[in-house]
């Protein structure tokens, strides 16, 4: 892309942000939208939004309300940037940061599975196992027994 068509693109893609954060009437668009990249072509004449809605329950709906308030979205992006001719809006939903998600989780799992088997080989106890242990100590020291071992009582009358 040429750089006055990376300059439209960004400008479209914050005013664009900007008029979705208000919000549209139509009761389809729900969620929190968010334009993730505007790509435009050289000549000026078509753009491709790509959107993220989240929660992602709602995307399919949503993207549907997006497509017919393209028309409005388009006028008043263009009343807000002032360009001679607005490009044609085109939404397109972005797989992108659902796809990093799975990832990210994909990895988070594989660290709680592979701290688990360290755990087990190395013999620690399982958090489990730690919970049960300062349950105990707690009834210990209800009971009045120090962590010395000496109850506290005891203590006293050696100390009189």
């Amino acid at each position: 892309m040429r750089r006055r068509s990376l300059q439209v693109a960004s400008n479209i893609q914050r005013e664009l942000q900007n008029r979705l954060a208000r919000g549209l009437a139509d009761p389809r668009i729900r969620g929190m939208i968010t334009v993730t990249k505007v790509e435009l072509t050289d000549d000026l004449k078509d753009a491709k939004a790509y959107v993220t809605v989240f929660p992602a329950e709602h995307a399919k709906l949503t993207m549907h309300g997006l497509i017919s308030a393209t028309g409005r979205l388009r006028k008043d992006v263009m009343q807000r940037i002032h360009i001679k001719e607005m490009p044609t809006l085109k939404f397109v939903y972005d797989e992108g940061l659902k796809a990093q998600n799975e990832v990210f989780e994909l990895l988070e799992r594989d660290r709680q599975e592979q701290e688990l088997r360290n755990a087990k080989r190395l013999g620690e106890p399982s958090t489990n196992t730690l919970e049960s242990v300062s349950d105990q100590d707690s009834s210990i020291s209800e009971s009045g027994i120090s962590e010395s071992g000496i109850s506290e009582s005891s203590a006293e009358d050696q100390r009189s």
